[in-house]
């Protein structure tokens, strides 16, 4: 327990001095993985611990970033504001979206979203929704300063800012994955018929699932509208469900720590392609997934605790 409590509170305070000791660019860059992290918190909720297959995540993460674009741009709401607005629609819409998804299993679940990721860029460029959207030209954002005389610049402001939602989404899924929600979660997951003969209602569970994952991914896209300060339909185009899910994965489904991993994966593994082939960087991006998924095929979380144990076995007297 002392270990588990010296971990964390080292690795808070690596996060916290971060950007005393990163350059601007970099500082941006951590805020951006912040953000990738809170999705794949949503999704690795849905996929890792409730089983169920999302290809179109992408589309409630354009869906946070919409609204809180919309709502600072057209509404003139702080961008703080634009939070609760962007879970509120993004949980409402993930839960209707649940309903129906019931009667969908697997492969067929997974299109369904698949249809939903494909849809999305399309329906942000319609002319009845251009005054709003902004069309394909999309929606420029100011960049918020730090409140009441903070010595910190915008980019550390908005580190803090992110990695302070960030902690509480964490932490509130934690809990939730630790009561009795959570074990009904994962019984589903495991066991459906049996969870069912134990009195779990299953299609309350998963529903419930859908939204809070569709709540999390779209909080992450309204933080990373307000962190980059643009949106456009262009950058949520299925490619991007996509990243997010092979993220989930490499970083380590049914793990929460896995999402953060994944998230250094999104943010970091496609420049290193490019540095090391500008001509061929997708073909060493696939390389190192593949070696990757053979390496660790539980994930980074999964390859990572292996090895602390191993260590921790190995330092036994």
């Amino acid at each position: 327990m002392q270990r588990h409590l010296f971990t964390v509170v080292l690795l808070v305070a690596i996060a916290c001095a971060l950007p005393f000791a990163l350059p601007s660019y970099a500082v941006f860059e951590a805020t951006l993985v912040i953000t990738y992290a809170v999705a794949l918190l949503g999704l690795n909720l849905l996929t890792g611990f409730n089983g169920q297959i999302s290809l179109g995540h992408g589309a409630f993460f354009a869906l946070g970033a919409y609204t809180a674009a919309v709502l600072m741009e057209h509404a003139g709401w702080p961008y703080w504001a634009t939070l609760p607005a962007a879970a509120l629609l993004g949980g409402t819409l993930g839960w209707l979206f649940g309903r129906p998804a019931l009667k969908l299993d697997g492969v067929y679940l997974a299109l369904a979203t698949f249809a939903l990721g494909v849809a999305t860029p399309q329906l942000l460029k319609y002319k009845g929704l251009e005054t709003w959207t902004g069309g394909s030209q999309g929606i420029v954002l100011m960049k918020p300063e730090a409140p009441f005389g903070l010595p910190l610049d915008a980019d550390q402001w908005l580190y803090f800012f992110c990695l302070a939602v960030a902690a509480a989404l964490f932490a509130a899924v934690h809990n939730l994955l630790r009561g009795s929600v959570g074990l009904n979660i994962v019984a589903v997951r495991d066991h459906p018929i049996a969870a069912q003969a134990m009195g779990v209602d299953n299609a309350r569970i998963k529903t419930l699932a859908f939204g809070v994952s569709a709540l999390c991914t779209s909080v992450g896209g309204a933080l990373s509208a307000i962190v980059v300060q643009f949106v456009a339909p262009d950058s949520f185009s299925i490619f991007l469900s996509i990243t997010l899910l092979v993220g989930a994965v490499v970083g380590g489904l049914s793990s929460l720590q896995g999402a953060v991993y994944g998230a250094l994966f999104i943010q970091f593994v496609p420049r290193v392609a490019e540095q090391v082939s500008k001509s061929a960087p997708w073909a060493v991006y696939g390389a190192i997934l593949i070696v990757l998924v053979l390496l660790w095929p539980t994930g980074a979380a999964g390859g990572i605790r292996h090895l602390k144990h191993r260590f921790l076995a190995r330092s036994k007297p």
